[in-house]
């Protein structure tokens, strides 16, 4: 297996739409937010581990500060949309959570492919973010993300450009 990296979509191109059910289920696209939003959009393996819990929180906590400066947040993962809920209301997570069950999302930004583990090799999620602005343009692209620290990371590039 090779590695997906150089798919990934780049800065200062427009950003991959797609759609997706928020969850009250209703239809959203992603360029519903441009001209008024700009978006964090972060891909994470897998709701209740220790590196996702610990970047969801994060996120959570900062969510207040990154809404009022017109910044929406979005967390992708494989996971089914009762675990998003379960999720959400155990974390408190006050952003939206989307199911990419088939991979769809993942892999338009290059975010699904091989990874190794233990010298086992198999397809999954790689941990990443995009900064999109008003315009749905990337702005930032974050590969390789380490969750303790990520969200001040991303409030510290973006937090004033949007």
């Amino acid at each position: 297996m090779e590695s997906t990296e150089s798919h990934y979509p780049e800065e200062g191109q427009f950003a991959p739409e797609f759609s997706f059910r928020t969850a009250n289920g209703k239809p959203m696209n992603l360029s519903d937010y441009r001209g008024s939003k700009c978006v964090i959009l972060y891909f994470y393996p897998k709701d209740f581990t220790p590196g996702c819990t610990t970047e969801a929180k994060e996120f959570s906590t900062d969510n207040e500060i990154f809404e009022s400066k017109g910044i929406t947040i979005l967390g992708v993962s494989p996971d089914k949309t009762e675990s998003h809920k379960e999720f959400k209301q155990r974390m408190n997570i006050p952003y939206e959570l989307i199911s990419d069950t088939d991979h769809k999302i993942a892999s338009l930004y290059g975010s699904y492919g091989p990874k190794n583990y233990m010298g086992k090799e198999y397809l999954g999620v790689h941990r990443s973010t995009f900064l999109i602005g008003k315009d749905g343009r990337i702005i930032k692209v974050y590969h390789r993300v380490k969750p303790l620290g990520h969200s001040d990371q991303v409030m510290k590039e973006f937090g004033n450009s949007c």
